[in-house]
């Protein structure tokens, strides 16, 4: 057996080990193809395993999203170094709220439900303007951004024209009382009620909220009663308790507050006056009401004040333009049960007697149409006319 040269050259004794031989293979294009496929997967599964994104691998959509523009109620946010007041919130469009509606003689307190304006966007309620109602006269009418508005027209004004017929002869010579049932145009059942069971001398307040208070209000004047509009104004705990959407604000400009009112003065037509719907803070607000009712004024209007504040300057402001005025003497069901209310009815006989004229105001429960219209039928009996609140308005400012 031939030996090799490590083998005659290792020391005696020990065996030689043998050198392990390395399979060298060539490096091919496939080999380095399936290298970096490996590395692209393990690069992969630990993008997936440390990533901490919970949506990794979701598609995913951006959106570019503005800020409002500002509007006239709704301020731009103010530059740097001017502080801006958040606007209070108003009732959402069609929205149901209850207010509390406070007797400010007494305090006695009740709660009113209301619905949402159909506008709380301006240009939402400039394409809806209301129709114009059936017996309109529309010599009466203006337009506005909002609808029709009344005006005066030849010296005719809407207060006279849309008066409810009285004996006002009559009424000179005698104690009379008027009573003037509010919140209406929210609340078809009631509303009806008011306008079918009670006298046409009754006069009706409408609020310009409900799904169609002009069709309403255009039914009571079909039934001879005279009609007031009633303007949303602030309370002193607004926005806790929120009249409605267009609410007349301290807070706002006079600009604000008149393209507020135009808004609720389209609603309907035929109104001889307008009236406050809650507005204590508001009415008792000189720099917000001079403007207001020198544009009642200005269209031919009447002003009543519910009597709800007893620090309202609408007397004075109303007598500074020479405008019909009225004020309510008894809210007649502050607390709704048939006792209290006929006790109130009994005050109003009693203011009636010594003043010559008294207003009693009232919503529209179906306890205090009941019990207003029972008392109706034997107040002649007593000496006592009862007349719409133009004919009181009339006989008050001329006494």
């Amino acid at each position: 057996m031939t030996e090799t040269a490590d083998d005659l050259s290792a020391p005696l004794g020990r065996d030689t080990p043998r050198r392990k031989r390395r399979l060298r293979l060539p490096f091919t294009g496939m080999q380095a193809l399936a290298v970096m496929l490996g590395l692209f997967l393990v690069t992969f599964a630990g993008f997936a395993i440390f990533n901490k994104d919970p949506l990794g691998g979701e598609p995913i959509t951006r959106i570019a999203i503005r800020e409002p523009r500002a509007t006239e109620d709704k301020p731009a946010p103010a530059a740097a170094g001017h502080e801006t007041k958040e606007a209070p919130k108003q009732a959402a469009p069609g929205e149901q709220k209850t207010v509390t509606m406070i007797d400010g003689s007494t305090g006695a307190r009740h709660d009113v439900v209301i619905g949402g304006g159909e506008a709380g966007d301006k240009n939402e309620a400039a394409s809806a303007a209301p129709p114009v109602m059936a017996g309109i006269d529309q010599k009466l009418l203006e337009k506005s951004r909002y609808g029709m508005i009344p005006v005066v027209a030849d010296g005719v004004k809407p207060f006279n024209v849309y008066a409810a017929d009285a004996d006002r002869a009559k009424a000179a010579k005698m104690p009379v009382v008027a009573i003037v049932i509010g919140g209406l145009g929210v609340g078809a059942a009631k509303t009806t009620d008011a306008i079918m069971k009670l006298p046409p001398a009754v006069t009706l307040a409408f609020t310009p909220y409900g799904a169609d208070p002009g069709k309403l209000a255009e039914r009571a004047r079909a039934q001879r009663h005279e009609i007031f509009l009633q303007i949303p104004m602030e309370p002193y705990d607004f926005p806790d308790n929120d009249p409605g959407p267009q609410t007349l604000l301290t807070s706002l400009s006079q600009d604000q507050n008149m393209d507020r009112l135009y808004w609720h003065l389209s609603r309907m037509q035929g109104y001889a006056g307008i009236t406050n719907f809650m507005g204590a803070r508001f009415v008792a607000t000189d720099a917000a009401m001079q403007p207001i009712i020198r544009e009642a004024a200005k269209r031919g209007l009447g002003f009543f004040d519910d009597g709800s504040s007893p620090r309202s300057i609408a007397s004075q402001v109303a007598g500074g333009q020479s405008m019909p005025f009225g004020k309510g003497d008894i809210a007649l069901d502050a607390v709704p049960t048939p006792t209290e209310i006929d006790r109130a009815l009994s005050k109003l006989e009693s203011v009636a007697r010594e003043r010559g004229v008294a207003v009693g105001t009232a919503s529209a429960l179906p306890v205090s149409i009941e019990r207003i219209g029972t008392w109706i039928k034997t107040l002649g009996d007593r000496g006592i006319l009862l007349v719409p609140l133009t004919t009181a308005m009339l006989k008050s400012k001329s006494s």
